[in-house]
Formats: C-alpha cells, structure tokens, sequence
C-alpha cells in the first residue's frame, strides 16, 4: 500500500504575496532593477533602542527557555498596552505571546474551533485567514464587502451568513488589503449581533498604530458582553518594522487563553526569549518612531492615490490606514496587451513583472479577482519609479 501525504496540507494554497516576493528578489539577485511593491514589511530598520535591547538580552544570558505563553514581564506590558492604547482591561492570564500575527490566529483557531464550525471572512481579506481557519478543521464562509461601502461587510450581510454552525467572524480594522477602518457605530452594530448571535469576534488590529483619518477603535472595549466574545490580536511586526522578531499577542477570557498557551506549549514552546525583550523595550519605551514612520506613510499614501487617481483604467479608494492601495482594475483587464486579452489579475501581475519590472499583488486569494495591492512600504522613490511603469503599461494598453 502505498505511502500517502496529508490531504489537508497538500489542499493549502501557498502565498501569493510571498511568491511574487520571491520572484522580485529573484530578479534584483540578477541585477535587474525591479520595483516591489509587494512588501508587507516597513522598509524602515527596527529601531535602535529595541536593536539594543536584544543585544543586552543577549549579553545577559537571556536565552534560555521562557514560559510558553510569553514572559511575565512581557505580558503585563502588553496589558498596559491594551488598557493604554485599546481602552481593554485585560489580566497577564489572559494573554499569550507567539511567534507572530499567524501564530496568534492559528493558536485561536485551534482553541475555538471544532470540525465544520463555520468562520465569516469579509472579503477582501488577508489571503491567510480562509487556509489558516481550514488548517484548524474550520470552514471559511466569505461575504464580499462592495466598493460602494469602502470594501466594508454590513450587519445585514453578516447576519445572512449566520447559521447554527457559525463560531466566529473575522474583523481587520484597518485592513489589510483595503486600508479602511470600521468607525464607531459600524462596530456596535456587529457587537450587539455577535452577542445576540453569540459568536466569537476575532479581531485582528495589527495595523492599529498605522491610521491616517479616523481612530483606532477596539471592539472588545465597547462593552462587557462582547469584551467577553473578542480575542484581540495584534503584535509589533507592522508598528516597530519588527516583521522578522516574530512577536505577536492576543487577549482573550482566561479559558481561551489558557487553551491558547497549552497548544503552544506543544507545538513550538516558547516564542523567542531575546525577541520578547526587543517587544517589551517596544512596548515600554519611547514611540517616536512610530510617529515618524506612520507620517512617512501619510506621504507616500497621498503620492500614490493622487497618481493612481489620475491613470486610466484604474481606480482606487483613499486607504485609512496600514500601508496598501487597493486597485480596481477590471476595465484594465478587459483590454489587450500585444494582442492578448489581459483577462485577469494573475496575467497582469506576469506582464508588470516580466515586462515592466514591477512585482504587484494579484489579489485573487485575498477573495477580489479584479483587484492588485500595492504597498507603499517602499521608498518614495521607488514608489515613483514603480508608478511611472505601470503607467507606461496602460498607455501601452490604450495605443
């Protein structure tokens, strides 16, 4: 009998943003000068006061085990954090470190889910959600917020997905990839069903820091009833360019938590130890680069949605936050380039690169077919660079 291969791991689609990554570095290893916009890492170096704080935890000796779900010292900032930042009042019980934004999701998933509890996944979404809720025996449920409704999902669109199998819905304020932020009353509207409904919110605000007009709303402090249904995840990968530490958080009800931190303990035991004291001198210590880099941010986000604004064929909204444009493009798709109908956003994205040296997102796994991301993680620029190819590109399409 021959030797088989998990069906649940060989049914995982591989990221797409990481593929087209790769492909960039790839050519700029050959000395090609290609523009990436398809980074979801800051182009900023970690800031030196964190740098130093690894260093002296290395120096230390503090590199030996840790307690699986994040040392104390590390989890009572986080706390502070929340209560500082997020208006939440969380306990140290409450929350786990893990390795990064992905591993908080997985170790939620894990906790809160049974085989076929059912996930309500607004698109456009992270294409990491629908695989990792998959990987934990879940079944993604997708509802598509219209560009009308700056790609937002109603109440009415989440109550119509609700069935008896509905365990949780996935809410990413600000967004990634859309860049807009649910306001106020938008959250309490999905707050009173989620308690009337009674499932889980799993809210993912890692890109909290990282907004441009509104305010950062967390939907666990709008009252008790949903504090109660709410795992706040977030971590500092986005708001200290720490992408690589890998340190993320979540806060949860201490038998979430609990769960949570029993999973880890297994699977990957601590995260780690010198990356926790780099997360806590990042916590605890001064924020002015965050200031810097989210201003910087600001800037390069004008740029680009004024130049996109003013191309043919295609469109986008003014993101509120995180670092990405969304970009309409299906009447860019409906065109031909030498000779061939472009037809979607896989061939568009094989055209920038091969053609234009330029590494776009086709946004296809992230549930938006007629949709690429860009992101202005990047030097102005390269971001200008970037822009002018793409234009070259629709002329070329509009000869």
């Amino acid at each position: 009998m021959a030797l088989t291969l998990s069906r649940k791991a060989m049914a995982v689609k591989p990221s797409s943003t990481l593929a087209i990554t790769a492909k960039a570095k790839e050519l700029m290893s050959k000395g090609i000068d290609v523009v990436g916009f398809g980074a979801g890492e800051p182009d900023f170096n970690t800031p030196d006061n964190i740098c130093e704080a690894a260093i002296k935890a290395i120096k230390d000796g503090f590199t030996k085990y840790t307690p699986a779900e994040g040392t104390l010292e590390l989890r009572k900032a986080v706390c502070e954090k929340f209560l500082k930042f997020n208006n939440i009042n969380y306990e140290p019980s409450q929350i786990v470190v893990s390795n990064g934004g992905k591993h908080s999701l997985t170790n939620i998933f894990e906790a809160i889910l049974n085989p076929g509890d059912e996930v309500i996944i607004p698109a456009p979404y992270w294409l990491s959600y629908p695989e990792i809720v998959r990987l934990a025996d879940g079944v993604p449920v997708i509802i598509h917020g219209e560009k009308a409704n700056n790609y937002k999902v109603t109440t009415a669109q989440i109550e119509a997905a609700c069935t008896e199998k509905t365990k949780a819905f996935i809410l990413n304020s600000p967004s990634n990839p859309s860049g807009m932020i649910y306001t106020r009353e938008e959250l309490e509207e999905i707050a009173e069903l989620a308690v009337r409904k009674d499932f889980y919110v799993v809210s993912d605000e890692m890109y909290e820091h990282l907004i441009y007009e509104g305010e950062a709303i967390s939907i666990a402090s709008l009252n008790d009833e949903i504090y109660k249904r709410t795992i706040t995840c977030s971590g500092v990968a986005k708001s200290y360019s720490m992408t690589g530490w890998r340190i993320g958080f979540t806060g949860s009800s201490k038998e979430i938590a609990k769960l949570m931190a029993s999973l880890q303990s297994h699977q990957t035991s601590n995260p780690n130890s010198i990356a926790q004291k780099a997360a806590y001198e990042a916590l605890v210590g001064p924020q002015d680069s965050v200031c810097k880099m989210r201003e910087e941010f600001r800037k390069r986000r004008d740029y680009m949605y004024e130049r996109i604004s003013a191309m043919k064929l295609i469109s986008c909204l003014k993101p509120q936050g995180a670092f990405y444009m969304f970009i309409d493009v299906s009447e860019l798709l409906k065109k031909e380039y030498k000779g061939q109908l472009i037809g979607d956003v896989s061939n568009l994205a094989k055209i920038l690169i091969e053609d234009f040296n330029v590494a776009v997102i086709p946004c296809q796994d992230f549930g938006c077919p007629d949709h690429i991301r860009l992101s202005y993680a990047i030097s102005m620029e390269q971001i200008k660079k970037g822009l002018d190819r793409i234009e070259s590109m629709i002329e070329n399409c509009c000869a």
